[in-house]
């Protein structure tokens, strides 16, 4: 009789286990991800860096700065964390991304390769802020002759004013934008 109930005991203990793996893996896991992050290829583990270029010699790069303002939108914030991400050139994979932090004066730089785009859409870089206290997700969308927000991000940030639209500049073949953002 013990071998039995115990067998039975390791029959429903396993069966048990099995099915809190199977619901958070499937359920929990995912939705907390989607939940935490509303943008495809983001990758927590990227490395500190202010260049995602492929190639410092060839390609066509764009450099993006801006600064990184509190919720009033008229003072900036040092030491946020910015995450950044987008498709690589002429691939379906996120493979340009980085983190950096920002300077004393909110500022934030970094030079990557033009982002390849999802069919029928507008090439977009992806952010992710941090702060101590609060965590924001944005976008940035951008083609080969001008760069826009969403109305999302307009709506979210236009205390900006004036620094709220994105600014591209071209010079000696150096393609280089300004992207403020509020948290």
């Amino acid at each position: 009789m013990k071998k039995t109930s115990s067998r039975r005991l390791f029959l429903r203990n396993s069966a048990i286990a099995t099915t809190g793996i199977t619901l958070l893996s499937s359920s929990g896991l995912n939705a907390f991800t989607e939940t935490q992050n509303p943008y495809k290829g983001y990758n927590p583990y990227a490395e500190n860096s202010n260049d995602f270029r492929t190639s410092t010699l060839f390609g066509d790069h764009i450099t993006v700065k801006g600064k990184i303002y509190n919720q009033s939108g008229t003072v900036p914030i040092s030491d946020v964390k910015v995450e950044v991400w987008h498709l690589s050139p002429d691939s379906s994979k996120y493979r340009h991304r980085g983190k950096l932090t920002t300077n004393n004066e909110g500022e934030y730089q970094f030079i990557t390769d033009f982002p390849n785009k999802e069919y029928g859409k507008s090439a977009k870089i992806f952010y992710k802020i941090s702060t101590k206290n609060k965590t924001y997700f944005t976008d940035l969308s951008l083609t080969k002759n001008e760069v826009f927000v969403t109305s999302k991000h307009w709506e979210e940030n236009h205390q900006l004013g004036d620094k709220l639209f994105p600014e591209k500049v071209e010079f000696l073949d150096q393609t280089t934008i300004t992207f403020n953002i509020s948290i």
